[in-house]
């Protein structure tokens, strides 16, 4: 057998996901979420793997719930679809060559820019999730002092409001979920609480783009059918890199797997505890322990065009060289298609020597 090229993967589980994949490895029927984390253009980056898992190694026929937070949300409502793999390669295509923004593009340009995504996830066609498939879409609500304000110093307040605890940012924000099916974080499991609204054909798109909607950047999305009235904002708000609680997964002595494709081996909790050290990269979570985590090596980030994955900076990097950000950003694409293979191949043959604590 063909040996992973180790190389070009980083690959971290929880204590509960490494002694299975020892004793067992690991199979498509053990998968029970694939969560999706929040991070613009560099989500981009794992949508090889998505369509390699949809084609060649997920059972089609199993359940699995999908959750992401806005790039996220994207990705698992494209890998949700009857239409998978197709639905990607829409969202790709959209996301690289429909961005073209001005110098200064005004929040309501942005807001358009990422309607325009929403609706290429579905290209026009009715809402829709495979048989077996939950879906949940993370978005954040405003509330409090929040409710209303959209400028600058407004988030600047919540952002001090981080700092001291994740807590204090919760009397600001609300997460609200919109689910297609039955979720396993229907009930509240933190103050920033758990709000279900049903996800279908009357309020996917407002949801997709609110799970999107960078504060202050963006525009918030209001009156979202089914939702409470108020503006939404982007779930990285709530949850950046989806630490949740995944132990309600497990059913009885049968382990169940959380498998994350991400962009780096770590776990950030909330967008604004990414500057944060003691948060950034938390380790050893209760969480996180039947997490199995697989990133892009260093190494191969570095072989990308500017040594890195795309990311938001490259819009005030290439300015209006639109051509030459799509060059690159396609060109990154993929060169992650080699991850992706990298990725399917150690599932299909697992080395539990590979995998480092998360």
């Amino acid at each position: 057998m063909t040996p992973v090229p180790a190389g070009l993967l980083e690959l971290r589980a929880g204590p509960g996901a490494l002694a299975h994949v020892r004793e067992h490895g690991i199979a498509p029927s053990d998968v029970a979420c694939i969560p999706a984390a929040a991070g613009g253009p560099k989500g981009l980056a794992l949508v090889p793997l998505d369509r390699l898992l949809f084609r060649e190694w997920l059972d089609p026929s199993a359940d699995i719930e999908l959750v992401g937070a806005s790039v996220g949300a994207w990705r698992m409502a494209a890998l949700a679809r009857p239409d998978a793999e197709a639905a990607l390669g829409r969202l790709v295509l959209s996301y690289v060559e429909d961005q073209n923004y001005d110098e200064r593009p005004t929040p309501d340009d942005v807001a358009r820019a990422c309607r325009r995504l929403a609706l290429a996830v579905h290209d026009g066609r009715p809402f829709e999730v495979r048989p077996g498939v939950t879906l949940t879409l993370v978005t954040s609500r405003a509330r409090g002092a929040l409710a209303g304000r959209e400028s600058k110093l407004a988030f600047g307040r919540i952002a001090l409001a981080n700092a001291v605890s994740r807590r204090r940012l919760a009397r600001h924000l609300e997460r609200v979920l919109f689910v297609h099916g039955e979720s396993f974080l229907a009930e509240p499991y933190d103050a920033f609480g758990s709000t279900v609204v049903p996800l279908g054909a009357s309020n996917a798109e407002d949801a997709l783009v609110a799970s999107g909607t960078i504060p202050v950047i963006c525009s918030p999305v209001r009156a979202i059918a089914g939702a409470p009235p108020g503006n939404y904002w982007d779930g990285a708000l709530v949850d950046y890199h989806l630490q949740l609680p995944y132990p309600r997964l497990q059913r009885g002595a049968r382990r169940r797997i959380v498998l994350y494709p991400h962009f780096n081996g770590h776990v950030t909790p909330g967008w604004l505890d990414k500057h944060l050290p003691w948060r950034a990269r938390p380790r050893g979570h209760a969480w996180l322990d039947d997490v199995l985590l697989i990133a892009p090596s260093a190494e191969f980030l570095a072989s990308l065009p500017n040594g890195k994955l795309p990311d938001r900076s490259d819009f005030y990097r290439y300015g209006r060289d639109h051509a030459g950000r799509i060059r690159d950003w396609n060109r990154a694409i993929a060169e992650c298609a080699r991850f992706a293979e990298a990725a399917l191949g150690w599932l299909r043959n697992p080395d539990p020597s590979l995998v480092r604590p998360l």
